[in-house]
């Protein structure tokens, strides 16, 4: 399909904001003391920063914008209507938590917004990734791969960011490489994860038998091979435009290694870096690095998910699977 920025920009954007409040509401239920005031304010500013300008990038992707408030009334059968309800339903815990924050009250008043912004953040990403998955006709979104992997990017993205923010705050401990959260341990964890995975799914895409042939789609199959005699168009119209758009294959192996890397080895070699140096400016210095390496990756692995779909409808015009 034709990639469109803004929905490319609302996934990773968006989804890494949950990965933010996930981890933050999660670490306060663990404990409340995990986080100091100054370092909670801070993370629950920025994951909500990232999730509203996710999802005011959304809606740039609408025909009509200012009709975006009625995809809220679909709940009962749009995904898309599910994920917009949990994105706002998620900014009730974390301003009460902000609140508390501020007011710097006692840890069971942390634990229960935190409880709730967690479970919320899950949620809302879930939805997202429904989004596509409940697309039949869509073979490279319609795969037990698309809502893991969301979920897996969605923390990757949500602890590279945490681990940047947590080397501001941090008190310079002898043991500081580590971090009192273990935060380049969990970015190591999941960097890894995260690259095992979207091979899978890349293996998958790449081998799955079609689930549709010009033969089957016609109906003309038992007559023989079908193939198209003349375009049913004189020019490109909506249809090829959005979903026949086509990555040439050596140019998909390329972004395919390159958003590997970034997500992978990476990530991977900055947090261990990380790990057996004592200097907080290098520490610093590699979470930062880390945030910015994984986000491009994250660009990058999902202008792939958005290009290399294919909707069965191109069939009729003259895709050969």
């Amino acid at each position: 399909m034709n990639p469109a920025l803004s929905v490319i920009f609302f996934t990773v954007v968006s989804g890494t904001g949950y990965g933010l409040l996930f981890l933050l509401g999660l670490g306060l239920v663990i404990d409340p003391q995990i986080a100091g005031r100054n370092e909670a304010l801070t993370v629950l500013a920025a994951g909500m920063v990232f999730v509203a300008a996710g999802l005011l990038a959304s809606t740039l992707h609408l025909g009509q914008p200012q009709r975006a408030w009625r995809a809220f009334s679909q709940w009962r059968s749009s995904w898309l209507s599910r994920e917009g309800v949990a994105s706002v339903c998620s900014f009730v815990p974390a301003f009460v938590l902000g609140v508390c924050l501020w007011r710097g009250d006692d840890a069971n008043a942390l634990r229960w917004p935190g409880v709730l912004l967690a479970a919320l953040s899950i949620v809302t990403v879930c939805c997202t990734a429904r989004i596509y998955t409940s697309l039949k006709t869509i073979p490279a979104w319609h795969n037990r791969y698309v809502l893991p992997g969301y979920l897996l990017f969605g923390l990757l993205g949500g602890a590279v960011w945490l681990w940047a923010w947590h080397g501001l705050f941090d008190d310079g401990c002898p043991d500081v490489a580590v971090g009192s959260l273990g935060l380049p341990w969990l970015v190591c964890a999941l960097s890894i994860a995260a690259a095992l995975l979207k091979c899978a799914y890349w293996r998958h895409i790449d081998s799955a038998p079609p689930i549709a042939t010009p033969e089957s789609a016609t109906g003309l199959g038992r007559f023989g091979t079908v193939r198209s005699v003349e375009a049913p168009h004189t020019e490109e119209n909506y249809l090829t435009h959005e979903m026949g758009f086509v990555l040439a294959r050596k140019h998909a192996a390329r972004l395919r290694t390159l958003a590997l890397i970034l997500i992978g080895p990476l990530a991977v070699a900055f947090a261990t870096f990380a790990l057996f140096t004592h200097s907080q400016t290098l520490i610093s210095i590699c979470a930062f690095a880390t945030a910015l390496a994984v986000t491009a990756g994250l660009f990058v692995e999902r202008w792939l998910f958005f290009a290399q779909a294919k909707h069965v409808v191109m069939l009729y015009y003259g895709a050969p699977r």
